[in-house]
């Protein structure tokens, strides 16, 4: 059980895979620094000085922090144009077509079985 884990664990895919999620995760925190440290500040500015991080109200003892929501949004939104745009990007580039399989066999006209193509009659 282990050597067939191995193997699994080993195949290009689940490599590949486990290297995508700790770039996104690095990704996703530059995105989140964009939004919170950049964007939003700048957001706030143009509507006249509103600090997103401080909207929030009081209903009974629960305190609804509706700015973070609002930023979460705004950054889920940039992360999600930016993968658009790189997937954009990365299918845009020409892709490598496969070489042609030169075939081995070849279909007898008189019985229609598959023969090797050097042969001179079929079984």
């Amino acid at each position: 059980m282990l050597k067939e884990f191995k193997e699994f664990a080993m195949r290009g895919n689940v490599l590949d895979l486990a290297v995508a999620v700790i770039i996104g995760g690095a990704f996703g925190k530059i995105m989140s620094s964009l939004v919170n440290d950049i964007i939003m500040p700048f957001l706030g500015l143009v509507l006249g000085g509103i600090d997103f991080n401080g909207l929030a109200f009081s209903f009974r003892e629960a305190t609804i922090l509706y700015g973070a929501f609002i930023q979460n949004i705004v950054d889920f939104l940039i992360v999600s144009i930016v993968i658009f745009l790189f997937i954009k990007i990365v299918n845009s580039f020409p892709k490598k077509e496969a070489p042609a399989v030169e075939p081995t066999t070849k279909e007898c006209p008189y019985c229609l079985t598959s023969i090797p193509l050097k042969a001179t009659r079929c079984p």
